[in-house]
């Protein structure tokens, strides 16, 4: 191979790697969706409250985020590659538990165990989708988080012809669903054990953040912010918008399921194009544009029709979509020797700011009404003012350690047998 070529290998990321990364995603992804898209039906059975949905979320969705943080600070020190299967077997029992629950606290455990898996998948998951990006950092986490969004965009459609007709029960079929992920990650965690401990190991610069400590914390903190502005707003659609629909337009609960099928497909285009554009443009700028560029959407959404309702979500969810990829690995170049704890910590703040946001707004919509809820949470990606407070960030600066062989050099070619298919 001449030196060009070297260099277009290095400098590629090894696709098949996180082709296969974004499916395992999208696999999860889509058991998490039918947990939401399932509300109706939980509602139903069980005569629940919009307070009893809103804990139910809360569940998951915090234990997700108390343990994905901690999940990646300890995988920093020892990477745990057969942990992934493992994470995809815990949602594999969450899903069996939802599908045969009996009552209401069944239904707390089943969304607790798929907390637990996500909790294990997405730190080490995304770690991986780094290590295969061949430096096309933003690329990598697009392509890995466009398979979640796909993911869950399935949950309604699946939830219209499958499991309306055929009832709690059949939630149960999508174990196969798990058992394929399951494979697959056993297959990427061999790659990583392969090749993730040698790319560490062999690593010409160790990388150390530009910025001083305090204004580290700052930007850290502005990004919280950010987070929680985003998915605040978010599960006020994902947790509530079929409710919305029904009860603001009164249309059929089938077609309120296709409705919300396509907000989260918006999310799933939107994902993957954060990430690229941030690698040319800058993340601050996707950051900013993507926040803050929704709000006169959101204003706008309570107070006009079906049609008009329906596009508005669609362009919130392509806009406001592209800013968490930004805002990871803007984090991560923040601190670049703690891949697996930011990734933990922002996964476990979406999670649980989700969850937080699904128990406030159903309780505010116990008190007053979902229109109300939505007339309210429209303001909340002005917070994306915040995001001109971030400090510019570079590539992080290198600190010389010892001279081998780049790490890059590690990673298999494009196409390579030794890739998980």
């Amino acid at each position: 191979m001449n030196t060009k070529e070297t260099s277009s290998a290095n400098s590629s990321a090894t696709y098949r790697v996180l082709g296969a990364a974004s499916i395992c995603h999208m696999l999860n992804d889509t058991m998490q969706s039918l947990f939401v898209a399932a509300y109706p039906i939980f509602k139903g059975n069980f005569h629940l409250t919009f307070s009893q949905i809103g804990a139910l979320t809360l569940v998951f969705q915090i234990t997700a985020s108390l343990l994905q943080p901690l999940v990646g600070l300890y995988t920093d020190r020892k990477p745990q590659p057969y942990w992934l299967p493992f994470g995809m077997a815990i949602s594999m029992c969450g899903l069996f538990t939802l599908a045969f629950a009996q009552h209401y606290s069944m239904l707390v455990l089943g969304g607790a165990l798929l907390g637990i898996g996500s909790s294990i998948f997405h730190p080490e998951t995304s770690r991986l989708a780094r290590l295969a990006s061949g430096g096309s950092h933003g690329l990598a986490q697009s392509i890995f988080q466009v398979g979640g969004n796909f993911g869950s965009s399935l949950g309604p459609l699946l939830m219209i012809f499958l499991i309306l007709p055929n009832g709690q029960h059949s939630l149960a079929w999508f174990s196969v669903l798990a058992f394929v992920g399951l494979v697959m990650q056993a297959g990427l965690a061999r790659w990583y054990k392969k090749h993730g401990h040698v790319i560490h190991k062999k690593q010409v610069e160790v990388r150390t953040s530009t910025l001083a400590p305090k204004k580290v914390f700052g930007a850290i903190t502005i990004l919280v912010i950010l987070t929680f502005s985003k998915y605040f707003y978010l599960v006020s659609i994902t947790s509530y918008y079929i409710f919305y629909l029904v009860q603001h337009f009164h249309i059929a609960q089938k077609q309120a399921q296709l409705y919300l099928f396509f907000f989260l497909a918006a999310l799933a285009v939107g994902t993957i194009v954060g990430g690229p554009v941030g690698d040319k443009i800058g993340r601050k700028k996707v950051i900013w544009i993507s926040i803050l560029g929704v709000l006169p959407m959101t204003v706008l959404l309570p107070h006009v029709s079906l049609p008009l309702t329906v596009l508005l979500s669609i362009a919130i969810g392509l806009v406001l979509a592209s800013a968490f990829s930004a805002i990871l690995v803007y984090a991560q170049e923040l601190v670049p020797n703690r891949v697996g704890m930011i990734s933990g910590l922002f996964f476990g703040l979406a999670f649980g700011m989700g969850g937080l946001g699904a128990a406030v707004l159903g309780t505010l919509a116990d008190h007053t009404s979902i229109d109300f809820v939505y007339k309210v949470c429209a303001y909340l990606p002005a917070l994306g003012l915040c995001a001109g407070l971030l400090p510019d960030v570079g590539r992080s600066k290198p600190r010389q350690k010892e001279v081998v062989e780049p790490a890059v050099n590690t990673l298999p070619r494009i196409g390579s047998d030794e890739q998980p298919a």
